[in-house]
């Protein structure tokens, strides 16, 4: 098994050989062979390894035999422990998610503090064959049946194509010793349901199973890449970012025979998941939204808006702007100054009588029944029709803010268009600049 791993580093893993890389290490026999494997074959590595504090006593014991394994092979070991449970409950999730969670957020920690480039896991066929046969029975898209990726951003899987017999008999000849995980042989978790209730019959059937698996999710990439570059070209057509704002345009998506399809592939990737809810939206009244955890759907007109939710809860509605301080960015990046400038020249800026405005500043969002006294007209006119004029999206009117005096008069709506009852004229002694500067 070396000479075919060292083989399967240099056709398909080369970049690993230059790089600082971290092994997550659990003690159980599939991370404990790769971390040996990786050793003989000279990669500069370090062992990382998560105490999720689950099963007491052999938790404690895991941690301890990686240490060891770690001194054996002469390299830096990283240890960490969690309230796997507490953590569980908090976020409402199961162990299996909260632990995995969990161990990635911490992997991808100390690859940045420590300057490691890859996280490299031990998962192997079995794995593989099994993640499969989840996606299935839980429903799925094509790309839920290419199985695991062997790299996913920084995380590598360099065992995928070995199975877990190879690895038990790599293990057994060098007399390599692991840990066992009693959970592993519980059947209360799904995957220990497929490991040892379904996988033997599906062998029993096919005795190479693993093999057919294998050319099987082969053939199954190669279809998903085609989609993948399909979806790419139509994409270009019907899709147009500006900002945070992601535009679906309805018109050129309704001319495609499988609607459903593109949208599948195009909105996945943001946590979407309930499809004919999605598809609903399409012939939705404008306003009509969906949520995912991440992200916003909202039907506008010709349009499907996507954005990002603001899970944080950072942004507030109403921002100060003190006098005398020359520069702001949040909630946008803006620069007040004292100016000689007589008109402004874009649409970023303004100039206005500094005797005129009382400060603090106000920056809000605006409000349903918001009056202005636009700049080139006589009369007031609401912010409404001003959006309306300008055929803003639900998305574009959230997002514009409302520059006011401290007494809540509109001085400018940002971006569109200046009130003019503070417009200089040829009596303004000072003037004041206050432009974007994105």
């Amino acid at each position: 098994m070396l000479l075919n791993f060292q083989k399967h580093i240099d056709t398909h893993f080369s970049f690993l050989k230059s790089q600082k890389l971290l092994i997550a290490v659990s003690g159980g026999i599939d991370s404990v062979v790769l971390a040996h494997l990786a050793h003989q074959t000279n990669l500069d590595f370090a062992l990382g390894h998560c105490n999720f504090q689950l099963r007491e006593e052999e938790s404690d014991g895991d941690e301890l035999f990686v240490k060891e394994l770690a001194q054996k092979l002469g390299v830096q070991v990283y240890t960490t422990k969690f309230a796997t449970e507490t953590y569980a409950q908090e976020h409402k999730l199961s162990i299996q998610v909260a632990a995995r969670n969990l161990r990635y957020e911490w992997f991808y920690q100390l690859l940045k503090e420590q300057g490691y480039q890859y996280v490299l896991t031990g998962h192997n066929t079995n794995d593989n064959l099994e993640t499969f046969l989840i996606n299935l029975t839980r429903g799925t898209g094509l790309e839920g049946l290419t199985g695991i990726p062997p790299v996913n951003d920084q995380t590598v899987r360099p065992l995928l194509a070995f199975s877990r017999d190879e690895i038990k008999m790599y293990a057994i000849k060098n007399e390599i010793e692991w840990r066992e995980d009693r959970s592993n042989a519980s059947v209360k978790y799904v995957r220990n349901k497929v490991r040892h209730q379904i996988l033997p019959v599906l062998q029993d059937i096919n005795p190479h199973i693993l093999e057919t698996f294998k050319k099987s999710l082969e053939h199954l990439n190669e279809s998903q890449q085609i989609i993948n570059d399909r979806v790419q070209e139509v994409s270009k057509d019907l899709i147009t970012t500006e900002g945070n704002i992601t535009r679906i345009n309805l018109k050129k998506l309704n001319k495609s025979s499988h609607k459903k399809a593109y949208l599948y592939q195009i909105l996945h990737t943001y946590g979407f998941s309930e499809w004919n809810d999605v598809l609903d939206l399409v012939s939705a009244q404008s306003g009509k939204q969906l949520f995912s955890a991440t992200h916003r759907l909202v039907k506008d007109r010709d349009y499907l808006l996507l954005v990002e939710i603001d899970t944080k809860g950072t942004e507030k509605s109403s921002y100060l702007i003190k006098e005398g301080v020359p520069y702001i960015s949040t909630p946008i990046p803006m620069k007040i100054e004292s100016t000689l400038q007589d008109k402004a020249e874009n649409s970023d800026e303004i100039i206005v009588d500094s005797d005129l405005i009382s400060f603090p500043l106000i920056l809000r969002k605006w409000k349903h029944g918001d009056i202005m006294y636009p700049t080139g007209m006589s009369g007031s006119k609401k912010i409404s029709q001003l959006f309306k004029d300008k055929k803003l999206s639900l998305l574009e009117k959230e997002n514009c803010w409302i520059l006011t005096s401290y007494e809540n008069e509109i001085i400018w709506v940002v971006g569109l268009r200046q009130d003019r009852r503070f417009l200089t004229n040829s009596q303004t002694l000072t003037k004041v600049k206050l432009s974007l500067t994105y």
